[in-house]
């Protein structure tokens, strides 16, 4: 995807489907934060840890394209020392059936709806 986008393109957020409890005002902070400082790379803090969601600047891509294997660009992003961001519900993804019975309580709790989500 990253080398398909417009030479005008400043650089791209990348953010994962399995995350539906993220908190949808944190995430406007962290939209603004990258759009202000468009050549820094803005990433969600995970313990100190940087992940997804993550903004990568154009410069970054080519190291984010050699990337091999299947563990993100995390360590890419500590190296490059991410401005991390507090994003509550990062650490709350859907990778197994009992993580999407637990997630859909908590969104039945919060009274959160996919219609509602849709903006």
């Amino acid at each position: 995807g990253l080398a398909s986008m417009a030479p005008k393109v400043k650089g791209v957020f990348v953010l994962v489907a399995d995350q539906p409890l993220l908190d949808e005002a944190s995430l406007q902070a962290f939209g603004k934060a990258a759009r202000f400082v468009p050549h820094q790379p803005v990433a969600a803090d995970y313990q100190g840890h940087p992940g997804v969601p993550a903004y990568l600047p154009r410069w970054l891509w080519p190291e984010v394209m050699a990337l091999e294997g299947d563990k993100g660009a995390g360590q890419l992003l500590a190296s490059v020392r991410a401005t991390r961001v507090d994003i509550p519900g990062v650490e709350e993804d859907v990778d197994t059936p009992e993580d999407w019975q637990r997630v859909r309580q908590r969104l039945s709790q919060t009274g959160r709806t996919t219609r509602q989500s849709q903006r």
